[in-house]
């Protein structure tokens, strides 16, 4: 079905038979003319990332992992039109699926990831440090902190009161934003904040986050606003002037996945709609509460 609706695919790249795609909130704000509407970019293909099996290969195909073969479950990122039931891509895009997580798990494992890396590897983060994590209950805040954890560091995590059980499962300190947070903050850390990666970008999160870190080289944001720009606040990812970080983004896809493999990172599916479904998802995603990753099934 899948190889008769795509070309056989060239050398150096893989076709895949999509089993689940991860969504991200660029989807929708690709569409949504957040990022432009020059209509020269029409049609836009949705979906960066996702979870198959290789069903046909070019000749000689290796990607990041090693070899590529027929049969292979792999992950695919990063990528473009993964909203799809099959997925023609290079292999420079397909890694190996870690046994240890589902095709849906898969799916959302990588840009939430990378993201998270890059927002630690910005901020300096490391052993000893005190990390304050706005937005540690969503996709990329929960990876966030996970990686954090994992290297030794003290993680302050704002969340509403119904994700500080799991917060604190992961190893993270959990507190309520909204008002009196900055004192919240300085009540259970007296001796101060290290770093701050905003992932909400409210005004609230900038702040606190200039209040608490005494370097502001130290503070980074992947929702850039007018705000975060003042206040000399590093802006990450794809907005105007923001630093895409192509290198160490694509350097944490084998790291994320030696995670995953050693038991010390997982990916959070909030929930799974059938692809027909994608404006649901959107709509869900859109809404700022999902709490880990929504996936869609072809």
């Amino acid at each position: 079905m899948v190889k008769s609706t795509l070309n056989d695919p060239e050398s150096g790249q893989a076709l895949i038979e999509v089993r689940a795609i991860g969504t991200n909130p660029i989807d929708y704000k690709l569409y949504s003319a957040a990022h432009g509407d020059d209509p020269a970019k029409l049609p836009i293909q949705l979906g960066f990332e996702a979870a198959g099996i290789v069903i046909d290969v070019g000749s000689e195909l290796e990607g990041p992992c090693g070899p590529i073969t027929v049969g292979d479950e792999v992950i695919v990122y990063r990528t473009s039109g993964a909203y799809a039931s099959g997925l023609l891509t290079p292999a420079s895009s397909v890694l190996a699926k870690p046994s240890l997580i589902s095709f849906e798990e898969a799916s959302g494992l990588m840009l939430a990831g990378v993201t998270a890396m890059h927002a630690l590897r910005a901020t300096g983060t490391s052993t000893g440090d005190t990390l304050l994590v706005h937005g540690a209950a969503g996709g990329v805040g929960l990876m966030a902190v996970q990686l954090a954890v994992a290297d030794g560091v003290r993680v302050i995590g704002t969340a509403s009161t119904t994700q500080h059980e799991r917060l604190r499962s992961l190893g993270v300190e959990p507190v309520l934003y909204g008002d009196g947070l900055l004192e919240r903050i300085r009540t259970i850390a007296p001796t101060g904040v290290t770093a701050a990666i905003d992932l909400v970008g409210t005004d609230e999160a900038v702040d606190v986050s200039v209040a608490l870190v005494a370097n502001r080289e130290r503070i980074a944001t992947i929702v850039a606003s007018a705000r975060s720009s003042s206040n000399d606040v590093q802006a990450l990812g794809g907005g105007p002037g923001a630093d895409a970080g192509v290198e160490i983004r694509s350097a944490a896809r084998l790291e994320l996945l030696r995670r995953v493999e050693a038991g010390s990172l997982r990916v959070f599916v909030a929930a799974t709609y059938p692809l027909i479904e994608a404006a649901a998802a959107h709509r869900q995603l859109a809404s700022g509460h999902a709490h880990g990753k929504i996936i869609l099934i072809p």
